[in-house]
């Protein structure tokens, strides 16, 4: 091979490089300036709001499941698919209805949809589905459209009333429930939205994605963990709401202060303690054995 030839393959090379390193900076630099006030929103909520302190630890480990898969990831070729392109548009659309619609939900969850779109478009279908773990934990640091948490919340606090009511009084205490208000002798408790279960349904569905991952390989047991993981948060929920009526009608300092607040922490120490013990029995026994 000539030294002409070689020199003309280098600076083909070379000018690849550079031109693709121009595209990453201004693709960079067209989504800084669109979601920027849109990230910063999301981690305002994420700083003030409590029950939404969980989503500053998902992008970490989105990252991580994404590092971990790394090798698997770079090994397949990058072969450009410009289907990818109706999910970049579909992102677009999404944040677009969501901007025009004073709607936070829809233009958060569009840079989850557009980063897919790109990894798509870019790198093609092969590498896309190794970064599909990944990708869906990413969508969870979105919380859920204030619509739907409204719909879902009313119902649980119900459930929960209901549920710690009965079990109350198949104990022996006297109290009655009116809508979401448990009625003690001389107490009245109130099931807030923050007691219907949804904040430990928001952390617990986190829980099976990053589980799934690590304990599981069928997508089915995936699946199924990720679906047993909202009867659990409401069973948890529901136990913490019972433990407090029982509490507070012998003890009701106990009940409105200590117990109230370490309560909450029980509630995910509890889901995250049978969660895991799920993935071990699906593991176990819905999944091939692995050859020693």
């Amino acid at each position: 091979m000539s030294r002409s030839l070689i020199v003309e393959q280098e600076n083909r090379a070379h000018s690849a490089a550079g031109l693709m390193v121009w595209r990453v900076g201004v693709i960079s630099i067209l989504i800084a300036l669109l979601y920027a006030e849109v990230l910063a929103d999301l981690a305002h909520d994420w700083w003030t709001v409590d029950s939404l302190s969980y989503g500053m630890l998902v992008p970490p480990m989105a990252l991580y499941m994404a590092w971990l898969r790394r090798k698997m990831t770079m090994q397949l070729p990058a072969v450009p698919d410009s289907r990818g392109l109706w999910l970049i548009g579909g992102a677009c659309l999404t944040y677009v209805i969501g901007k025009l619609g004073a709607e936070f939900f829809l233009p958060r969850i569009s840079f989850v949809i557009l980063l897919a779109g790109l990894a798509w478009t870019y790198w093609g279908m092969a590498r896309f589905r190794t970064l599909s773990f990944p990708l869906i934990l990413l969508a969870t640091m979105v919380p859920l459209p204030v619509i739907v948490y409204n719909a879902a919340a009313a119902p649980l606090q119900l459930l929960a009333s209901d549920v710690a009511t009965n079990t109350a009084q198949a104990l022996g205490i006297s109290v009655y429930r009116d809508g979401n208000i448990i009625q003690l002798a001389n107490l009245s408790l109130g099931v807030e939205e923050a007691c219907s279960g949804l904040n430990s349904l928001s952390t617990l569905i986190v829980g099976s994605i990053l589980l799934g991952f690590l304990k599981l390989t069928r997508p089915g047991t995936r699946i199924a963990l990720f679906a047993l993981s909202i009867p659990l948060a409401i069973g948890v929920n529901v136990v913490r709401v019972t433990g407090t009526a029982i509490i507070a009608d012998h003890y009701r300092e106990i009940a409105e202060g200590f117990y109230h607040a370490f309560s909450g922490w029980l509630v995910f120490v509890l889901g995250f303690g049978a969660q895991y013990l799920l993935s071990l029995g699906l593991a176990r026994y819905c999944e091939p054995r692995r050859s020693a």
